[in-house]
């Protein structure tokens, strides 16, 4: 018994891929060897093979950022574009670090 095949197209990231290839290379895997071992794992596991998260958002980065240099969390205001507002004379070293970085 022959097992049919079926292909799968995909759009990437160029950058992605070349990477990807360059890497799987070196473990001597091609990339159809590969999607078929990552399809054959999530049958085995009957889910994803790792655990998926949302990026942070903006205001979680911004949080963080702060958290990292030690500055007081505040609360920001923003123009109807989601653009933060920053008021040089109530938070002086925060428009200074949104300014400078």
């Amino acid at each position: 018994m022959t097992n049919a095949k079926s292909n799968v197209n995909v759009k990437i990231d160029k950058s992605i891929k070349a990477q990807a290839v360059d890497l799987l290379s070196r473990m001597g895997i091609d990339q159809t060897t590969a999607i078929e071992m990552f399809y054959r794992k999530i049958i085995v596991e009957r889910r994803l093979p790792f655990q998926p998260e949302p990026l942070p958002t903006p205001d979680e980065k911004l949080i963080k950022a702060l958290q990292n240099r030690k500055m007081q969390i505040v609360e920001l205001e923003s123009d109807g574009k989601g653009n933060i507002i920053i008021d040089k004379e109530k938070t002086p070293e925060l428009y200074d670090w949104g300014v400078n970085g």
